[in-house]
């Protein structure tokens, strides 16, 4: 097949290299410069709804992946449907599971999937209220933006007066603009978090092995929230706790949309929190694959992946046709400096190894200038190694991630340690 992927992170990266490994012809859009090796890169911007289709239609592609959820929520999908194209991703009615997070509580609520309790809030004395309830009855406070952020719009805070000041934050002081214009404050779930994706054709859908992502900036699960810093696949989770995620979050999610009037063909990325009994709370969706929980699934990842994406963009998922190395995949995040604040990009890098010994180093915010690589965004490189141990994959991916010059670069020490 002949398959368009629109974006140019370390996702989209990821799910090219998966693509062309399998055989198919890649046109990545605008792509970046790593997607070169296994993609024709053309430049076109993911807001040109009109030139992303007028790409696709020109070129005959048999399939589009759309990879980030801004283009999602701003209906690009149906954009191209509306164009006779085949897409893998949702419309705009179902990726407000994604881009807002008041809809998507509200939409968990409806249909019986078990979340934390919540406020939508719009005012800094409702925020200070909903605030002071929780934190009367609960473990804790998380606030949260309600549009988009980047993965940097949720604060859990330590105390009342950081969850408060947080809301200021976003309420009035208007650090995310619009995304925080509304905001949704909840109870802090304990337990440990992992990343469930579900592909889905609207009707059915099929479980990928999960993943555990490592959200802060620094070692030991500290500092700000990041896009995620490096991830781990397999999780730590067993068979029983994958099984209650699927029947009590997915599958009623599923049958949610169904009962909305939603069409859903795309992915369906659950972040969840497990409490020591065992039992799931969906934290959140993404509307479209992790970065960098992609990485490590694609290393993994055997069979015909266009085939599954194919068949899920029109309306019928071939089940079997995956299957998942045994071995362990770690992905190893370099950020540049200042990330994830100002970022300083233009640094030059050097010394990125070819794919050698299970190993792949995912471009993500590269670009080049007169004809040298250099950064482009906070997340640079995603290391990917696998290895029959996370302690084998850990060490392939740290070799490789400490031969790469990037100066003032950014990284986690402790990606797969908590095993």
């Amino acid at each position: 097949m002949k398959i368009l992927v629109l974006g140019s992170g370390g996702r989209e990266h990821a799910l090219v290299w998966r693509l062309a490994q399998g055989g198919h012809e890649v046109i990545a859009a605008p792509g970046n410069p790593g997607m070169e090796r296994e993609a024709r890169c053309v430049p076109v911007a993911l807001t040109d709804h009109q030139g992303i289709t007028d790409l696709a239609r020109a070129e005959r592609v048999d399939l589009v992946v759309v990879g980030p959820e801004a283009p999602l929520v701003a209906g690009l999908a149906d954009d191209l449907r509306a164009n006779n194209l085949v897409v893998f991703g949702p419309g705009a009615a179902g990726a407000q599971l994604e881009g807002s997070k008041a809809f998507c509580k509200q939409f968990f609520a409806r249909h019986g999937i078990p979340t934390a309790r919540f406020f939508t809030v719009t005012t800094v004395a409702e925020a200070d209220a909903a605030i002071d309830q929780l934190a009367a009855t609960s473990a804790g406070v998380v606030v949260k933006a309600d549009g988009l952020a980047a993965g940097k719009g949720v604060v859990v805070a330590e105390n009342v007066a950081e969850a408060k000041a947080a809301a200021r934050e976003m309420l009035e002081a208007k650090r995310f603009g619009a995304a925080g214009a509304t905001v949704v404050i909840e109870e802090r779930i304990i337990g440990r978090e992992v990343s469930v994706f579900a592909i889905t054709d609207g009707n059915t859908l099929e479980v990928l092995p999960a993943t555990e992502d490592h959200k802060t900036i620094f070692d030991g699960d500290t500092g700000p929230n990041t896009g995620g810093m490096g991830t781990v696949s397999p999780a730590w989770t067993s068979a029983d706790v994958v099984d209650r995620i699927t029947k009590e979050i997915l599958q009623p999610t599923l049958r949610g949309l169904r009962a909305d009037g939603i069409d859903y063909r795309g992915v369906l990325f659950a972040g969840v929190m497990v409490d020591a009994g065992g039992a799931p709370y969906l934290l959140e969706y993404n509307v479209r694959f992790g970065d960098p929980e992609t990485q490590p699934l694609m290393a993994r990842m055997m069979g015909d992946f266009g085939k599954v994406l194919a068949g899920c963009a029109r309306g019928h998922l071939p089940h079997g046709v995956l299957a998942w190395d045994p071995r362990v995949a770690v992905c190893v995040v370099v950020a540049a400096a200042g990330y994830p604040g100002t970022v300083r990009t233009g640094d030059p890098i050097t010394n990125i190894p070819d794919e050698r010994d299970g190993v792949v180093v995912f471009h993500a915010g590269t670009a080049k200038k007169d004809g040298h690589l250099v950064s482009a965004g906070g997340r640079v490189l995603g290391v990917t190694a696998l290895g029959v141990s996370v302690q084998q994959a850990r060490e392939r991916a740290y070799a490789v991630v400490d031969e790469i010059d990037l100066a003032g670069k950014q990284v986690r020490r402790d990606i797969g340690a908590r095993r």
